[in-house]
């Protein structure tokens, strides 16, 4: 584990979407989900950037890592809420650094881009992620360590 190590990170323009599309589509494969393709994907991820609600960051040579996040208007605050829908790294670049360096700067974006919340779902038995995520101080419970546990739910329409 290399904690000590800086590791740049950036915004994704046009000319990362194909890299963009192959991260997103190996996500899924990683983890047996269905996924589009690596085509269908970077074509989607182009169509979201240019609707001016979604920034996808970078990290590594390769790109080896990226993070999603999408943007609305709060309901509860002035603010906007922020939604990490993916944050990925290649398993051979794991714990060297680059999803703590993706994660510090989608905290960043989110506050730069007037952001005063950020959500995230994530799968119980990931608890790498987990471990990363509630180290930043997110948690799964209502007011506190001893609150209620809060679940996401979904559905297919």
């Amino acid at each position: 584990m290399d904690r000590g190590r800086r590791h740049d990170t950036r915004v994704a323009g046009a000319g990362d979407l194909g890299a963009v599309g192959r991260l997103l589509h190996r996500f899924n494969e990683e983890f047996d989900e269905p996924t589009p393709g690596p085509e269908f994907l970077a074509a989607r991820v182009g169509l979201l950037l240019g609707e001016g609600d979604a920034v996808v960051l970078v990290a590594g040579g390769g790109p080896d890592g990226l993070a999603v996040l999408r943007f609305r208007r709060a309901l509860w605050s002035a603010g906007l809420e922020c939604y990490l829908a993916e944050l990925y790294v290649v398993p051979a670049l794991r714990r060297q650094g680059l999803g703590r360096a993706l994660l510090e700067a989608a905290l960043a974006t989110a506050r730069a881009r007037g952001a005063d919340t950020m959500e995230i779902g994530v799968d119980a038995p990931d608890t790498a992620a987990r471990r990363l995520y509630e180290r930043f101080g997110f948690s799964h419970r209502v007011g506190g360590p001893d609150g209620p546990v809060m679940y996401v739910y979904e559905r297919d329409l």
